[in-house]
């Protein structure tokens, strides 16, 4: 084996290990509706990236997932600190309830945080986008996009398109992400 192949195999084996690492991390399979507390949700999946409180004592967070992020659930904590139930958000019948006039707490709340560096302002026409990684039906990525007006915030209108960065502009594959459920 030659040294640059030799090099290769490392690096090879050291992501498997590290993304197996990172798999490890979270395991929803070990919480029960009504019985698993905050302690135990935070302890199976770690912390959440945004976390909301209800009028009536429940809560929801947000869970960005997956390879490159291409996966978000949201879980549910009833009033009495119990977890309830986890959602997978990132998909086509979710990104229908994106209405135009919505707030951006109300995207938030159904999709949970866009990617940071996919976040765009187009001046000259008052409009800021978000845009979210996800895997489509057909196991490709695709990016979802939501147009909010800056002066209002509100939502002007959302789009999808693909991600063309693969070899000879095919559009990647991806997998999804296992959280033990």
């Amino acid at each position: 084996m030659s040294i640059r192949s030799g090099s290769w195999a490392r690096a090879a084996a050291l992501a498997c290990a590290l993304l197996a690492a990172g798999c490890a991390g979270f395991n929803a399979g070990s919480l029960q509706p009504g019985v698993s507390t905050l302690p135990q949700i935070e302890a199976a999946l770690g912390k959440p990236a945004m976390v909301w409180k209800n009028p009536d004592g429940s809560s929801q967070m947000a869970y960005p997932f997956g390879p490159a992020g291409t996966q978000t659930f949201m879980v549910f904590v009833g009033a009495d600190g119990t977890f309830q139930r986890i959602t997978g958000v990132l998909n086509e019948s979710q990104f229908g309830l994106v209405q135009t006039g919505m707030t951006k707490d109300q995207v938030l709340r159904l999709l949970g945080p866009s990617g940071a560096l996919w976040t765009q302002t187009f001046p000259r026409t008052n409009t800021v986008a978000w845009t979210w990684l996800y895997c489509a039906p057909g196991n490709f990525q695709n990016y979802f996009n939501v147009f909010f007006d800056v002066t209002t915030g509100l939502v002007r209108s959302t789009g999808q398109s693909p991600v063309l960065v693969g070899r000879l502009g095919v559009t990647p594959s991806c997998a999804r992400t296992v959280i033990g459920l």
